[in-house]
């Protein structure tokens, strides 16, 4: 029986064997007490990669991001930020629910990369302090940039933003979940890609293999904060340790290092599905271990949207998430080798031959 190729996010992986035995043979103690030695070890560590103060470990990237706004807003505030970024569109609402802000997107027209925001673009956006508006307190940036196709932010630009945010008197948090993967795409170190930034999250279930959680890197305050709200939100673990060591062995076994692998297969699985009279895709467009390809429109017409899409692969055995009408995204990760990856154009040959292109 074929394997099926699972191509719908980088947080289907399984954990390695060695990463298994390293959580099996973790030291552990009750997390929320302060005396789990393997995520005081994990945090220690990922604050230095990023050469801020302090880290916490939370279970998933959601609760990174809404923590950096409950620790950086005041019920009623308001938040900046690009009109697709997954804090607005994937997150539930929690900015709303939870911390009770709201959102006013930046306009990106004139961004130089998709998914990027401007400094001109921030200034027309702030509404300034007449009693009738909200307070603007919080830029969010995405890094790199899910909806955008896993583009990587230009450092300068970014550099930019965040310095004018902060000099304008705003917050700014990083959502990293793929930070890792931008780092590696672009040969910048960690810390720098968090330069000008008062917090950030990155994800350890994308990129990195491990099973659960994200971490929040910022200040010794914000943490400490961080870490109240963490318990009041239901996030405080026991023994988590066992987790922690997860991130512990892909950092100590070059799993950072490895993205550069998945980079690679998105950019060759791009170059051979363009081909197809399925999409309408340029390659050069993926930078990252994200392609996402658009549906021509003789594919819809002869078969449906990318929701019919989506069920038609799986019906091939390769798996995949419809982000639109028209767009199905694709993500190579950890668990997909040279020769899945190369078994994803055949397969996806095999729906065109009835098609009348």
């Amino acid at each position: 029986m074929e394997p099926v190729i699972d191509l719908r996010s980088d947080t289907v992986t399984r954990p390695t064997p060695q990463m298994r035995e390293a959580m099996a043979s973790a030291k552990v103690g009750d997390d929320v007490a302060g005396d789990d030695p393997s995520v005081r070890e994990l945090e220690s560590r990922v604050a230095g990669l990023f050469k801020k103060e302090a880290a916490l470990f939370v279970p998933s990237g959601t609760m990174g991001n809404l923590l950096a706004i409950l620790c950086q807003t005041r019920p009623g505030d308001e938040i900046l930020t690009h009109e697709e970024n997954h804090i607005y569109y994937y997150e539930g609402g929690g900015y709303a629910a939870i911390a009770g802000c709201s959102i006013r997107f930046v306009d990106a027209a004139d961004a130089p990369k998709k998914g990027m925001m401007t400094t001109e673009a921030l200034d027309h956006a702030m509404r300034g302090s007449d009693i009738h508006f909200p307070h603007s307190t919080l830029l969010t940036i995405e890094n790199t940039h899910n909806r955008a196709g896993g583009l990587v932010w230009e450092e300068d630009a970014r550099l930019a933003l965040c310095e004018h945010a902060r000099a304008k008197g705003l917050r700014v948090h990083i959502d990293g979940a793929r930070l890792w993967n931008a780092s590696v795409a672009s040969g910048v170190p960690l810390h720098e890609l968090v330069q000008g930034s008062d917090s950030v999250s990155v994800c350890l279930s994308k990129g990195l293999g491990c099973p659960v959680g994200s971490m929040l890197v910022s200040d010794r305050e914000t943490i400490t904060m961080a870490r109240h709200k963490r318990k009041l939100l239901g996030g405080g673990m026991r023994q988590s340790g066992i987790l922690a060591a997860a991130a512990l062995h892909a950092l100590e076994h070059h799993h950072i290092d490895r993205l550069s692998e998945d980079h690679r297969r998105a950019s060759q699985l791009a170059s051979d599905i363009a081909c197809l009279p399925l999409f309408d895709l340029d390659p050069d467009s993926v930078e990252t271990n994200l392609v996402y390809a658009s549906l021509t429109t003789d594919a819809m017409n002869a078969r449906g949207d990318a929701f019919a899409w989506q069920d038609l692969l799986e019906e091939v055995g390769i798996r995949c998430y419809a982000e639109s009408r028209s767009t199905l995204r694709f993500v190579t990760h950890l668990d997909l080798d040279d020769e899945l990856i190369s078994k994803v154009p055949d397969r996806l040959r095999s729906l065109c031959e009835d098609l009348n292109t």
